[in-house]
Formats: structure tokens, sequence, C-alpha cells
């Protein structure tokens, strides 16, 4: 009898393909499943489920198939193994689509499983049937559909398995698509499975089953990017190159460089970290003065539009050269003259080794140094004189207040952008964000799959969100309750789109015309829609209160909402004193001619 009860059913074929699936997906690391409530899949979830009352998968239920795909996304992005994603046939089989996206775009290991009909119900007018094959397009890594399962098809069963989880987490990870056609009954239990190979391992082995490896350092990697540089200007700057500040790695989720680490991290404080790029280079004359003869860019772009920028327009006097660990192109300007596929710290610091004398003996370095002491010192002057809650004092206090250990989640618009912008660096809290597609969509989701993650750590998480994000995603909030993590949601509630403020719209076009398009203000009770789930919640508004609600959130353990209400115009003109404050420091430390 199978750990599901379902010991009077047959036997059949598609229960005995099911668990041998599964039996080859935990053989080869996957730990956790997240499945939604549907019929079609029924002989899929009957094998998950069997394997987590054996106690070889944790099993995650949830209602809503699009919320579901970002948990077990969220769950990717913390572990670096693929979560399947389960889901009954047709437009259930659509919700994936926006986490398989963010999936694609920032490489994040993903197993989309997706019930169909066979093929004889297809083109019917049968209910609930789609065309699903390649569903999600280029997205997908890789894409199987298999067929109603035989039992004559026994000797491909873990093939097919793990060539899932070699796809998924191969050079780039990704998602994967696999299509499974059931035809009724849907009840059944397996009958034995066919042999795995050796002890406990896996069919084969293309990928470690934790976060993915990084690949050795060549030497002729070294050669050809001082080459590269060298070719590009009148001399070879290595310090210029690799101490950038770095325009490639200041924001949550780069997978390059020390100041964010792998795939998230905060940025460590050290002697070369530079904490405000982006106020620094909105004063002219300061990027002026440190124009680089050559940049490495390390990883994807920063969230900085005033970076980005700052790298487009350097022209091609300035050779630039991208890295990255599977060689992917981070370029949409056009700026990089090469790109290099390689661990972005080993090479950095096999650089460095070659360029000590020349690293000590620069003075651009230090400018860079003095003037980021300086922003910090302006910022944090600022945010003083300011006793009510602010969007960037939030993200300041609410990385500071998590223990060592925690996750933050980051949300895309302003809490990521406040968070590069003006978060102090510190050790000991992972940095996450949904940073592939940029979008605001499944944002509180992916968090409950990294606190669902990290609760085996005993770990904590956060999430620091938008209130438009988080009215987006209120599913996420659906039995969370119940799932036993530990979760803070903080969420910023400016009553609509804050970051548009910051745009040209809020200036060029008139404030009805203006709320009613980008802003779109609504009229909801956050709290009371925590509530409703189970979810407390509670409401803070001046600065000096937000790091102790976030620091007795954690505490007290379990889901909570930390509610901080701010002002979306007055977030715009903060950001102008900001900015203004830095300008005025490196002005009066004379570190712009």
């Amino acid at each position: 009898m199978t750990a599901s009860g379902a010991g009077d059913l047959p036997v059949t074929a598609a229960a005995t393909f099911c668990a041998t699936l599964v039996d080859e997906w935990v053989r080869g690391g996957v730990t956790d499943a997240v499945v939604c409530p549907g019929s079609r899949s029924t002989p899929m979830a009957l094998a998950l489920a069997d394997a987590a009352a054996d106690g070889r998968l944790a099993l995650h239920v949830h209602h809503d198939e699009r919320a579901a795909a970002f948990v077990a996304l969220g769950l990717g992005l913390a572990t670096g193994r693929p979560a399947p994603i389960l889901v009954t046939s047709g437009t259930a089989a659509v919700e994936l689509h926006p986490a398989v996206v963010e999936a694609h775009q920032a490489k994040v290991p993903l197993l989309a499983l997706t019930a169909d009909r066979p093929p004889e119900l297809h083109d019917v007018g049968a209910p609930q049937t789609i065309d699903q094959v390649r569903l999600y397009g280029t997205a997908a890594r890789w894409f199987a559909d298999p067929g109603v399962p035989d039992q004559s098809d026994a000797d491909g069963w873990r093939p097919l398995a793990a060539r899932c989880l070699a796809a998924a987490t191969g050079s780039p990870p990704g998602p994967v698509q696999l299509n499974l056609a059931f035809r009724e009954p849907l009840l059944g239990r397996p009958g034995p499975l066919p042999s795995p190979r050796g002890a406990g391992g896996p069919w084969f082995q293309a990928a470690p089953t934790g976060p993915p490896a990084t690949p050795g350092l060549e030497e002729q990697t070294v050669e050809a990017l001082a080459g590269a540089l060298g070719a590009g200007g009148s001399s070879w700057s290595p310090v210029r190159a690799s101490t950038t500040p770095t325009p490639s790695t200041s924001w949550p989720g780069s997978p390059a460089g020390r100041c964010w680490p792998t795939r998230g991290g905060t940025r460590t404080p050290a002697p070369a970290t530079i904490a405000h790029a982006d106020a620094l280079l909105r004063h002219r004359a300061f990027a002026a003065s440190v124009r680089p003869e050559a940049v490495l860019r390390l990883g994807a772009l920063p969230a900085s539009k005033v970076v980005v920028q700052w790298l487009a327009g350097l022209g091609p006097d300035v050779w630039q050269v991208g890295v990255d660990v599977d060689g992917t192109l981070h370029d949409p300007d056009g700026s990089l003259a090469s790109v290099l596929r390689a661990p972005p710290g080993a090479l950095c610091g096999a650089l460095l080794d070659r360029v000590k004398a020349t690293f000590e003996a620069e003075g651009w370095l230090e400018r860079w140094v003095r003037a980021d002491a300086e922003a910090a010192a302006a910022v944090r002057e600022v945010l003083a004189g300011h006793h009510e809650a602010t969007e960037p004092a939030t993200a300041r206090d609410v990385l500071a207040a998590l223990p060592d250990g925690a996750a933050l989640v980051a949300s895309s618009s302003m809490p990521v952008r406040e968070l590069e912008w003006f978060g102090v660096p510190r050790d000991g809290v992972r940095v996450l964000a949904n940073r592939g597609a940029n979008g605001i969509d499944g944002v509180v989701s992916t968090a409950v799959g990294v606190a669902l993650a990290q609760q085996r750590r005993a770990a904590h998480t956060a999430v620091l969100v938008g209130d438009v994000a988080f009215v987006h995603d209120t599913n996420a909030l659906v039995g969370l309750a119940a799932r036993g993590v530990d979760l803070v949601v903080v969420v910023v509630d400016n009553d609509g789109g804050g970051i548009f403020e910051l745009l040209p719209p809020a200036r060029a076009l008139g404030r009805d015309r203006f709320e009613r398009l980008f802003a779109t203000p609504y009229v909801a009770d956050l709290a009371g829609l925590a509530a409703a789930h189970g979810v407390a919640t509670v409401r803070v508004e001046r600065r000096d209160e937000v790091g102790p609600a976030v620091a007795r959130a954690v505490a007290r353990g379990g889901p909570q909402v930390v509610l901080v209400p701010t002002d979306r115009r007055a977030n715009a003109a903060l950001h102008d004193e900001l900015h203004a404050a830095v300008a005025a420091a490196l002005d009066r430390a004379g570190l712009c001619g």
C-alpha cells in the first residue's frame, strides 16, 4: 500500500511512470515540490504526495497556480535546485508563464509539470484542453512531451527524469517544461519501478544538486582579458577596470563580485566597497573626474539608470569587457567590446594579484572611496532630519534589523532601488530579487518560496515590497498562516506606483491625468487584507519604529506584515534632497576637479 492510501487501487502505467520520475528527481537532489489542486494531474500529485509521506521531499500545496509558480521560483532562487510545480491542464498551465519567464531571465532552475489531456481529446472540444506543446516558447531550457505513459517505455523513464534535472540545472540554469498526458482512470498505484543506477544516486549527474558550481579559471582567460583591455586604450589600467564601484556589482541578485556575491547577498563592508554609486554619478563633474580607461563589468547590470547611462556614455575610447559565469551578454546599449565566460570572483582575484603595484599607486580608487564616505555622511544627515517613515530609511532599517543568516527579498520598482542606492553594506544577510524580467508580479510568493527553503536552516526571511506589488500578489497570502514559515512582509504603502513620481510623466502631465494613468491609487485596507488570511499586521509611521517593528516580528516568528505608510510626492522630494546633499558634500570636499 502506498503512502497515499491507494492499496485497493489497480496498478497503472501512469502511477508507475510518475513514481519513477519522482524517485529519480529525489535521487538527483530535488527536496521540494509545489502542487496545485486539479484532476488531470492526479497521477503525479499522488506520486509527489507519496514521496512527501515517506519523508523524501517536502510538499507545498497552493490554490493559485500563478502564485504557486513563484513559490517554486523562490525555492529555486534560494537553493539552486529546481522545485517541480505541478498544475492541471488548460489555463492552469498558462498561469505558470510569468514565473517561467522570470526563471529564464534570472537563470533560476524550475521544473514546470503541466498535466494534459491525451491526444484523442485534443481538437474535439474537450474541456480544459488547449495546445500546451512548447507553451512557454523559448523561455524553456528544454521541453518534453513523452506521451501517455505505457509500461513498454519504462526503460526511458529514469533517463527522462534525469534529463529534466540536467537541463534545469545546466549552464545557464533555468526552466524546463514537462508536458504530461494522462488517460483515465487517473487514480492508480505504482507497480515495481524500473531499477535505478548506482547506490542511491541519480541516473546521470550533469550538474551539482546544490547551488551551481563555479567553473575553474584558466590562465589563458586572464591573459585574454589583460590583452583585450590593453588593446582598448593608451595604457592598460587594471585598477580602473577592476575596482570601478562598481556599476556591475551593486544590485541584489547580481552573480558577480564581492559586493553582491553568488545569486544574492548584500554588499560586504570592505575598503573598496562603493555603496552610493548612483548618487555620486549624478554629479556631472565627479562623474567626469573618475572617467576610467577600461571597465570590467561583472554579471548583469544594476537597477540604477544613472550608472547604466554613465557606462553607455563612456564612448568607444573606453574599453569595456563583460564577464559572466556562462557568458551571457548583458549589453542593452551596445557598449561592450567583448564578453568572457569566467567566474567573476576568481578572475578579479587573478587580475588584482598581477596589478598590485599599480593598484596601490593610483589615486583613482582613493577618490571613489573618499567620495563614497562623503556621500554616506550626507545621506545619514538628511535622513536623520526626517522623523517620519521614508522609503530610503525604511530600506536601510529593514536590512539593518535582520539577524545574521536571514534572507531579504526586494521587490522590483522602488524597493530594490532604495536598497541599492541607500542600503548600508553589511555581512550576514542574503539579498534576493526577481531581476530577470524585473516585474513586480509574484514577489511575495517568491519570498514564500525563499522562506520555505530558509526554514530548513531555522533562518528568517523578509520581503520589502510596495503596496501595488503586494496587492498584485494577494494570493501569496492564501494558506500562508498554516505554512509554518518565518516571513516578515514589509509593505511600503504610498497608495500607488511610487516609482512613477521619479519619472517624466509626473512632471509633464497634469496631476489628474498622471494619477489615473500612472500612479493608479486605489482604495484598499491592506491590514484587513492580511487579516482575512490570518496574518497579523502592525502599522508604523515613524522612522525610529521601523527597525524595532521588524526585529519584534522576527522574534515572534511566523508570517507577519509590517505596514509603513509613506507619501509618494514627499518621497520624490526626499530623493532630490538626498542627491543635492551628496553633490554639495562632493563640492565641499573638492572631489570633482
